[in-house]
């Protein structure tokens, strides 16, 4: 029998046996794993992988992982190659040498078959702490790699089935929660379990030559798939700069994002030269993570029904220059890196609006807000908070940003307050939208959220990593920017404005408030229907104010209608003294 598939629904079969596997393991860390960034936030993903490191099938959790597979696989075959065998299980953390950031841990399990390794189970977890000066291990003003806690190259974690003793008590010796921390890693051993398991079953079945060929063709049908769907999208060259407003380093220095799209026949090129050069703070970028963020952007404008895999990637180059915060070189820091991910997301959006202006939305609220607060209780023992939330998509062509909702980039869930009260030293003392938040448009941007957190112990350390205070979320055609993000401490009293970065101690019945940035509108405010501006003031999301200046609605607070008469004169006022043209692109 050759080797080739010729069942077309033999395939489809395999092909989602696979995708099951990697869900599968997806929800065995959901279920096993011990901290609330794992099982509340969901910051972790899975893959599997052939026995060259080719992911051929990834589970549905963050789009943030795209590209990381391929390099941790990468670099672990590098070090160790044929020297694999059966019961071995690798991890690594180091950013430049296969990972992303310290906290992302990957545990990688090679699948042997009759003495042959034929694939990967591949998982990829947010650890709560490792190591380093912050707890969380994620601080936004670190200078330099060694700030940021224990790295670790590609290693043997499990050596023919016997642990690596050394590893463990490193791990051990080295973060502040081993507990925690040992627990999600269990929890990550036993997905790949679950993986390795299903798979033999698979190879028990097919046999090697059928499996290995199905596992090839996955790879060419995607691949297939995602160059006759570039061809669909129109030829040419697009650019775009979006800004961060600074490392946390030097601050009011802004940092800017370029790239340009050029796109011909079956293939794209997505290049970010131009880029800031690398900065001292640690937002910083690895590659991966800057594919990851391009992925992203062309997973959501080609049809939802190509597989995330390798050979997805095939079609698409993205280049960024070594040295630049899009693919920083050691020793550059990149704890906070995600929040250049997400922002490049924004950027690649800015220049396939011009490129599919029908199809791509106003800018989000820029990516997920990140919050640490780390200490001691009263006999010694630490306690680590870590949460990271998003909450607005920008204004579409066809409908209102999302409110509340978690970012394309991540699909992250936003913890509850209840779980967070029971298992940490805090108060959440609101969690609400903001009023006003959204760009205004034709097609609102999504509003934003604000969340108050009060501190219950004697002493901590906070670590915001935030942004988009400056540099607001961009409106598209006519459409105009989201409010600013706000950091607060003690809103009731002091009302202290921090900067969009900060680690700092607080202490006890201290309160932080952050307020994330609303996302921007798409399309002229004045083109919008008076009766959804009217919705929204009766939910409380836009006020009085808005509706009269943003949208040129009058509205009756006492009927709850609207004024048609006094509302078709404002309108016509508003648009003579605004001078608009009849469609601007970006409006920052």
């Amino acid at each position: 029998m050759s080797n080739t598939p010729r069942d077309p629904i033999g395939f489809e079969v395999f092909k989602n046996m696979l995708l099951s596997i990697a869900d599968e393991m997806a929800l065995t860390i959901l279920r096993t794993s011990y901290s609330g960034i794992l099982k509340d936030n969901m910051d972790y993903s899975t893959a599997f992988a052939d026995a060259e490191g080719r992911t051929v099938a990834q589970g549905l959790t963050l789009p943030a992982h795209l590209a990381s597979f391929p390099d941790a696989l990468a670099a672990t075959l590098e070090r160790y190659s044929n020297r694999m065998r059966p019961g071995d299980v690798y991890c690594l953390n180091d950013p430049f040498e296969g990972g992303m950031h310290l906290p992302d841990v990957f545990i990688l399990k090679p699948i042997f078959y009759e003495g042959e390794r034929i694939a990967f189970a591949t998982t990829i977890c947010h650890q709560t702490d490792m190591g380093g000066r912050v707890a969380g291990s994620n601080a936004s003003d670190s200078t330099e790699i060694f700030q940021e806690g224990l790295r670790i190259p590609p290693v043997k974690m499990y050596d023919a089935g016997e642990p690596n003793e050394t590893l463990f008590r490193l791990l051990e010796k080295n973060v502040r929660l081993p507990v925690r921390v040992l627990g999600d890693m269990r929890a990550q051993l036993a997905a790949c379990h679950i993986a390795e398991e299903s798979f033999l079953r698979l190879l028990a079945k097919h046999g090697t030559a059928r499996v290995k060929a199905y596992m090839e063709e996955i790879l060419d049908y995607t691949e297939r798939m995602t160059r006759a769907a570039v061809c669909q999208l129109p030829d040419g060259e697009w650019s775009f700069t979006d800004w961060i407003d600074d490392d946390g380093i030097d601050f009011g220095r802004p940092i800017p994002l370029n790239v340009t799209l050029r796109k011909k026949g079956d293939h794209l090129v997505v290049d970010w030269t131009g880029s800031s050069p690398q900065v001292k703070g640690a937002i910083n970028n690895t590659l991966s993570y800057t594919k990851a963020a391009t992925y992203t952007c062309m997973k959501s404008v080609l049809p939802p029904d190509i597989p995330c895999n390798a050979g997805f990637y095939r079609a698409i180059d993205v280049i960024a220059p070594p040295g630049t915060i899009a693919n920083a070189v050691p020793p550059a820091a990149c704890a906070a890196r995600g929040l250049t991910g997400f922002r490049m997301v924004d950027t690649c959006f800015g220049a396939l609006a011009q490129m599919l202006p029908d199809r791509i939305v106003a800018a989000s609220e820029g990516g997920n807000t990140g919050v640490s607060i780390g200490g001691y209780y009263p006999d010694r023992t630490p306690f680590i908070f870590v949460e990271f939330f998003c909450t607005a998509w920008g204004g579409r062509p066809w409908a209102d940003g999302l409110d509340g909702n978690a970012n394309l980039f991540t699909n992250m869930s936003l913890p509850s307050a209840e779980m967070t009260e029971i298992e940490q030293p805090l108060e959440i003392l609101c969690c609400e939208l903001i009023q006003d938040a959204g760009g205004p448009g034709r097609y609102r941007g999504g509003m934003s959220v604000r969340r108050d957190y009060r501190l219950l112990e004697e002493e901590a350390v906070l670590q915001v990593r935030a942004d988009r205070r400056i540099f607001r979320p961009y409106g598209l055609y006519g459409g105009k920017p989201g409010r600013p993000s706000r950091n607060v401490l003690n809103p009731a009293s002091e009302h202290r404005e921090l900067t969009s970065k900060v680690t700092m101690t607080i202490q006890r019945d201290d309160v932080f408030r952050h307020e994330q940035p609303g996302a921007g509108g798409w399309g002229d405010p004045l083109q919008r229907d008076p009766a959804w501006v009217l919705r929204d003031v009766r939910n409380e999301l836009v006020s009085f104010a808005s509706a009269r200046d943003d949208y040129g609605i009058v509205l009756d607070p006492s009927t709850w209608t609207i004024d048609e008469g006094a509302t078709t004169r404002l309108r016509d006022q508003l648009r003579l003294a605004r001078g608009w043209s009849e469609i601007p692109s970006v409006t920052r």
